[in-house]
């Protein structure tokens, strides 16, 4: 018995927890992980490919999308809108491969929330304290200093959201946590609603311990 489902994976964090670093690590250590590409509302900028960095699709097709319920989660943001299609993730879900999702606790909530929600891994990143997470947001140097500043600002609301995931990790170490990361991955493929075989199995298992009766 080799077949299994494949795993809906989301990594949350605050920003400067090492949520990227964390997501990139994971596909390095499988290759066969792919991130979820999402849907915008915004123009692609320079470099950005269709169906590989955003599918990009207009306001009208987007909410016609979401009332047809082909999104797994959405949002508007900074007056664009944001989604992940639901079509091919379940295709993923249904071939065996892990889809790997980068979004917030609202995002997470509505995954959880969706029919793939039984097949859903969720995993919220801690930084080890609020002085390194801030140290590590000016150590990026991507940020003018009132931008860390709002990013700070809106860390404690999602660190409220720890508790409404399956796993919870602290990064104070990279690569600990990085080993951790992927034990949770490992043994969440094994869980029962990930192997579709194992009612047949049991079935096999049945009808041979009648025959010996």
């Amino acid at each position: 018995m080799t077949a299994r489902r494949g795993l809906l994976i989301i990594l949350s964090s605050p920003s400067g927890a090492g949520k990227s670093t964390l997501s990139r690590r994971l596909r390095d250590w499988d290759e066969t992980i792919s991130f979820s590409v999402s849907a915008t509302t915004r123009a692609p900028r320079d470099g950005e490919v269709e169906g590989q960095d955003y599918h990009f699709l207009t306001e009208t097709q987007f909410k016609t999308d979401v009332a047809q319920a082909n999104m797994l989660e959405h949002a508007h943001v900074f007056g664009h809108f944001y989604g992940s299609p639901k079509a091919p993730v379940e295709a993923a879900i249904e071939a065996g491969r892990d889809v790997l999702f980068d979004i917030d606790w609202q995002g997470a909530q509505q995954v959880q929330n969706s029919a793939l929600g039984p097949h859903t891994l969720s995993i919220f990143i801690l930084p080890p304290s609020i002085k390194e997470l801030h140290r590590r947001l000016e150590a990026r140097g991507q940020d003018a200093p009132d931008v860390i500043a709002r990013r700070m600002q809106k860390s404690w609301d999602e660190i409220s959201h720890w508790a409404e995931y399956d796993y919870v990790l602290v990064n104070d170490d990279l690569d600990e946590t990085e080993a951790r990361l992927r034990s949770i991955v490992s043994a969440a493929r094994l869980r029962r609603v990930q192997q579709p075989d194992l009612n047949a199995h049991v079935m096999r298992l049945h009808a041979e311990f009648e025959d010996r009766l």
